[in-house]
């Protein structure tokens, strides 16, 4: 009987141990997996943050080239109208 209590002990004491290892693997693989998903996160991270630098790069060029249209534009309606004035003058005489 003692014997047997001893084996019951010895198994009980495998099994234990046996878990404790797949359970210490399965925290490894969890732990494994969760610095691999951060990893993943800051590369979007940075992916995100260089589009949003790259977008306001991109828009603040837009603004000069709006700005230098709509100047054009009023230069363009200035010699247009002086054009007017002279082809006017120039019928009248």
């Amino acid at each position: 009987m003692r014997k047997l209590t001893i084996a019951g002990f010895a198994l009980a004491t495998a099994l234990t141990a046996g878990c404790a290892t797949t359970d210490q693997g399965a925290i490894d693989d969890a732990n494994a997996t969760a610095s691999s998903a951060e990893q993943t996160a800051e590369n979007a991270l940075n992916t995100a943050n260089s589009a949003s630098s790259a977008a306001r790069s991109a828009q603040a060029t837009a603004d000069e080239a709006l700005a230098a249209a709509r100047a054009a534009q009023r230069s363009a309606e200035e010699a247009n109208e002086r054009a007017k004035r002279m082809l006017e003058r120039a019928s009248q005489k």
